[in-house]
Formats: structure tokens, C-alpha cells, sequence
């Protein structure tokens, strides 16, 4: 799978841009605020349907306009897909595949996979377990549409079960419904995550040892208030129906996998607090590109690879590492300035993009 062609109209700063990507590396170079994680940005939106640094659609939009478009143009081995986007100042959106309206952005989840590395992505290891569930939940959500859907219906209960608790004088024939399905919702999400940590601990442990020369060995646990027993179903019942006084009190759900967290351990030490900038970097570093084979061995197909201004904040070796796994993937870099890039590239093909102000050319 690669993208072929990248189309946009009055999306950030383009009022209109089309692109042809080759089906290796793809570099685009610039001052800052010139536009070019814009075209990363479009790309991930045309994965997910929301965009990896804002919740507000109209922002996408460039100034005085109504809408915006993207379009998107897929190569795959069983079936070409060419994905279209309309978004609207107003909130909505239109897609098409195919030429088809969906309905629903669950059909658009998964036809095109992206695995995108930014700076922010730090906030994987830094910030909130809140961080940590997004990172596992939108990759699920990628490639499994039955986790897609229990992960909508688990909010939409869990905000019910939330305002009933925020009542006065609540109902307890009510929570008792809302448990039943927190509970059966629930067990598959906290399920379908720790097979997700299996497969990540597989792959990330060995790219770690790569990256680090075999100096540290990284680990991620699941972090949860739960017993991880056989029956996880009753286990998160029971934990509903032991807090719900405090949760009488406090109005608010207190447990389940929506209070959840991913640990991550290197060398046994919890990166979060021990961590060294650099081994931080490094195990954001090894996630990715976890994520990457993950994808790679549920789908039999390699995802976009999108790479946002991280190779300067990256040292030699991890330099290397990234220009040296991405031959057989497509992949769009950016940054400000060339280097060594051009000769570090192991892509035998590649494409340089020169972007200024809202325009590109081939360089």
C-alpha cells in the first residue's frame, strides 16, 4: 500500500496543492511555519477523520473560506481507494470511498493505516494515562472494528451512567443496567488491550535492544485497579457495584478501563519518573515503530509513515536507526534543513520536496 496522489483545496495555509508521491521516501524541507506538517496533518486525517493536533474541524480551514478539501488517492494490492473529504466551517464533513458516501467513520478507519511520529508524541511517556489509552485505543481502533464500535458504546454508556450519578437522589435500578453493560463492554476492551501490549512488548523489546545496542531492555505493563482474571467481566461488575457509594458521593465512575494506564519500564525503572530525556525519546521511539510491524503483521501490509521534524531532536544512532528501517515503508519526513539526510537515505527511491509559505516544489 502507498499514497499516489495528494490533493487539497483551502486546507491551513494551501488555497490549493496537488502532490505525486513516489513509494519510498518523501522529504520535505522548510523554515518552520511554512506548511509542512500541514501535509502530514491532511494524511492523518484522511486515516482517522480528526486531526492529531486540534478537535475543531474548522480550524483545518484556511482564512475566508467555507470548507476545505482533501483528496486522497490510495495503491493497494487487492483494490485502488481513493478517499474524499469535504469539511465544513459549520462542524460536518462529507467522505467518500470510491466515490461512495459513508455514513458512519468507522467505514473509514483502516483503509488507510498511518503511523505518524511527532515531537509531541512525548506526551505518550510524560503526560496523563489519558495520553497513554488515546495511543493504545486509536491503533486498536485501526485495526479492529468491533473494538471501534465497543469503545464508542462504553462512552456513551459511561456518560449516562456519569449523569445519572450527578442527580440527586439516583436511581439504583438505573446503575444496575448501566453496570451490566460497563461490564460487558468493558471485559473486550481491557481484553483486546492486553493482547495489543503482547504484541507491542514482542516487537518494541527487540527494536529497543537495536536501538540501544543491547543496553536496555524495555517493557510495558497494563496498569489497572483490576484483578486480570479469567473472568475480567465480573471482575469490573463487581468493582462497580463495591464503589458505587463513593461514586454516589463523588459523581463520577471510579473504576474500569477508561481509568486505565500503560506503564513503561526500562531496565525495570518506570520511564515517566526515572527516564532520561534521551531514553524517553527512545521509547516513543520503539512504540512506533512497534506500531508499525504490528500493522504490518494483522494487515499483511505496511502503514504511511509519518515523520514530523523528529530527526533533529534525535541523536546519530537513532538517526540511523529510523533512515535505515523505513527502505521497504513509504514515508514522509520533514524538516528544516537537508544535512545528511539525502546521503543517509537507505530508500533507493526518494523524493525532495522544497515548501515556502503554502508552496511546494520538486527540488
Amino acid at each position: 500500500m502507498y499514497i499516489k496522489y495528494l490533493n487539497l483545496m483551502n486546507f491551513r495555509n494551501y488555497k490549493e496543492l496537488n502532490l505525486e508521491f513516489c513509494n519510498g521516501t518523501n522529504v520535505f524541507v522548510g523554515d518552520n511555519a511554512q506548511g509542512k506538517t500541514n501535509i502530514l496533518e491532511a494524511l492523518y486525517y484522511t486515516s482517522i477523520g480528526k486531526s492529531h493536533r486540534t478537535n475543531k474541524d474548522k480550524e483545518l480551514i484556511n482564512w475566508n473560506e467555507d470548507e476545505a478539501y482533501i483528496s486522497t488517492y490510495i495503491s493497494k494490492d487487492r483494490l485502488d481507494k481513493k478517499i474524499q473529504i469535504k469539511i465544513f466551517k459549520e462542524g460536518k464533513k462529507g467522505i467518500n470511498i470510491n466515490s461512495i458516501k459513508i455514513t458512519k467513520l468507522q467505514e473509514l478507519v483502516g483503509v488507510l493505516n498511518v503511523v505518524m511520529f511527532s515531537p509531541e508524541d512525548l506526551n505518550i511517556v510524560k503526560d496523563s494515562p489519558s495520553y497513554r489509552r488515546r495511543f493504545i485505543d486509536i491503533e486498536l481502533c485501526k485495526l479492529n472494528t468491533r473494538y471501534y464500535y465497543s469503545l464508542s458504546m462504553y462512552k456513551k454508556v459511561l456518560n449516562e451512567r456519569n449523569t445519572v450519578l450527578k442527580r440527586y437522589n439516583s436511581n439504583p435500578d438505573m446503575l444496575d443496567i448501566y453496570d451490566i453493560q460497563l461490564s460487558d463492554l468493558g471485559s473486550y476492551i481491557v481484553k483486546e488491550r492486553l493482547k495489543y501490549i503482547t504484541k507491542l512488548n514482542e516487537h518494541g523489546s527487540r527494536i529497543h535492544k537495536e536501538i540501544t545496542q543491547n543496553k536496555e531492555v524495555i517493557e510495558f505493563k497494563y496498569n489497572t485497579s483490576l484483578k486480570l482474571t479469567e473472568d475480567i467481566k465480573g471482575e469490573i461488575y463487581n468493582s462497580l457495584i463495591n464503589n458505587r457509594k463513593r461514586d454516589m458521593e463523588r459523581r463520577v465512575t471510579s473504576v474500569g478501563p477508561h481509568r486505565d494506564d500503560l506503564t513503561i519500564l526500562i531496565n525495570n525503572m518506570d520511564v515517566k519518573v526515572y527516564g532520561s530525556q534521551g531514553q524517553q525519546r527512545t521509547s516513543v521511539l520503539s512504540i512506533k515503530f512497534a506500531s508499525l510491524y504490528i500493522i504490518k503483521e494483522l494487515t499483511g501490509e505496511f502503514p504511511l509513515l509519518l515523520l514530523d521534524d523528529v530527526l533533529s531532536e534525535l541523536d546519530t544512532k537513532r538517526q540511523e536507526y529510523i533512515l535505515s528501517s523505513i527502505k521497504n515503508v513509504q514515508t514522509l519526513i520533514t524538516c528544516t534543513g537537508m544535512n545528511d539526510i539525502k546521503s543517509s537515505l537507505k530508500s533507493e527511491v526518494f523524493k525532495i520536496f522544497k515548501v515556502k509559505n503554502g508552496h511546494i516544489e520538486e527540488g
